[in-house]
């Protein structure tokens, strides 16, 4: 079988470039694709196509732009069976795992239809001589560097927020899994975007997401990846004032009070940690229970472990594959380290079977009587890896939660609506649930972090709001002569 070259797509033209970068099956190891690997002439021409096709589609009237995103949405739906096994070859999610990305990422451009025509300006009071009002206006050329983890539904919740709010995009996929978002650049065109609105460059992340980082020409940037590269990417920003949205990692818990209810708490539990194999910013990853249950609950955790279907990901089974051998390493010597401070109940290998060779598999691993500075329980393993620690009360969890350098998400579980309350209060998060873990919740709820999770918000109305400037004006009004 020929392997596909996909170059970049740039004013609604396929561009190649002079070097080409390959992008593997986790599930087998196999080649899917070779793509263009971009680098600033590339970027620098996409740049060059937004600004240009800028005016027209900042002034294209509202109803329009929404019609274009509910077109889009309808034709994501269209392909979602096309698109849903190539995010789950290219990524080695399970295939009703990418089924779930691709309708997210229908939402995310249907939301956004609907939000647009309501989002607007404010008369601001004054006196009797001076109308003054507010203009949300759009910041002009939007960079976007998406991971590797949620192409799809990373892609709709940016590239639907920028675009209907009158930017145009330049798009950089994460080298790993480019497949799906090259796909909804094509498709954007298809349904009747003009050319320039999105552009899509592949590339490696130091040449192609550096060169659009860094580009004088880019107005407002988003990053979701890890802190390292965001640091990065935070610095490249600010030697231009690029407004900047930044989505990084996190270290999110469940806390489980004595009064949970554990039949309702572990399948969410274990999901919240195995979907997508752990590679998952708002992944479930830390355990905090009750110190009266806390021997219960990881003895129910390693029988759920112990039942979980491993294999690739286009069989659809409970756990696929880690994004790549690299990543499988650094899982390996994360987890090796973990075995030296805490217990460890069950996995910390590499799994056997059939139908798993090739592919970069982990073991679903439980770690027990976690110390709460424990480097496990403290920093981003990204992958299947759940560490679990006891408190003694209330106050003690909110103490553990928020002792590390992340605030992404949490949720407790308890039938104690005042606890509950309480201690969302006092968690340092972006989003808390109860009695439910939203892995980042639907396409309505602003969702982002604080401390190394980053600043800003993907999602929902604040979303739009953060792909829009506001500008005053102010008009001295006169009586008639």
């Amino acid at each position: 079988m020929s392997i596909p070259t996909i170059p970049a797509f740039v004013a609604g033209e396929s561009v190649d470039a002079d070097d080409h970068f390959e992008t593997l099956d986790p599930s087998t190891g196999e080649v899917l694709a070779r793509l263009a690997a971009c680098g600033p002439d590339q970027v620098d021409a996409a740049v060059g196509a937004a600004r240009a096709a800028l005016p027209g589609w900042r002034d294209t009237p509202v109803a329009e732009r929404s019609r274009l995103l509910s077109a889009f949405a309808t034709r994501i739906r269209t392909d979602a069976d096309e698109l849903a096994d190539l995010e789950s070859h290219d990524t080695g999610k399970p295939r009703s795992q990418a089924a779930v990305d691709v309708e997210q990422c229908a939402q995310y451009f249907e939301f956004a239809a609907g939000a647009i025509r309501v989002l607007h300006g404010d008369v601001i009071p004054t006196g009797p001589d001076t109308l003054a009002y507010t203009r949300r206006e759009p910041h002009g050329v939007a960079g976007v560097i998406i991971p590797w983890n949620y192409p799809l539904q990373i892609t709709g919740r940016t590239v639907s927020a920028a675009v209907a709010t009158g930017n145009t995009v330049v798009l950089k996929p994460a080298e790993e899994a480019p497949l799906t978002p090259m796909r909804l650049a094509r498709t954007a065109l298809e349904v009747g975007f003009p050319p320039g609105v999105f552009n899509a460059v592949p590339g490696i992340g130091e040449v192609a997401g550096a060169a659009l980082a860094a580009h004088p020409g880019i107005d407002h940037l988003s990053f979701t990846g890890s802190v390292a590269v965001g640091r990065l990417v935070g610095t490249a920003a600010a030697q231009t004032f690029t407004p900047l949205t930044l989505e990084l990692g996190g270290k999110s818990p469940n806390i489980v009070f004595a009064d949970a209810d554990l039949d309702d708490a572990v399948p969410t539990i274990v999901g919240s940690i195995l979907q997508n194999a752990g590679q998952t910013c708002s992944a479930g990853s830390r355990l905090l229970v009750a110190r009266e249950r806390h021997d219960e609950l990881v003895d129910r955790v390693r029988t759920a472990f112990a039942s979980t279907r491993i294999g690739p990901g286009p069989d659809d089974p409970d756990l696929g594959p880690l994004i790549s051998a690299d990543q499988r390493d650094r899982v390996a010597g994360m987890v090796a380290d973990a075995a030296r401070e805490s217990r460890l109940v069950t996995g910390g290998t590499v799994p056997e079977g059939d139908g798993l060779a090739g592919g970069f598999y982990w073991a679903p691993t439980l770690f027990a009587d976690v110390d709460p500075g424990a480097t496990v329980a403290r920093e981003e393993v990204f992958g299947p890896v759940l560490a679990t620690t006891a408190f003694d009360d209330p106050a003690d969890a909110a103490r553990i939660a928020n002792g590390t350098d992340y605030g992404l998400i949490a949720a407790i579980w308890t039938r104690d609506v005042d606890r509950a309350h309480w201690l969302a209060h006092q968690l340092d998060v972006g989003q808390v649930y109860v009695n439910s873990y939203g892995a980042g919740g639907g396409v309505a709820f602003p969702f982002g972090g604080v401390k190394h999770s980053g600043h800003g918000r993907e999602k929902g109305m604040e979303s739009l709001v953060g792909y829009t400037r506001t500008k005053t004006v102010a008009v001295r009004t006169r009586p008639p002569a």
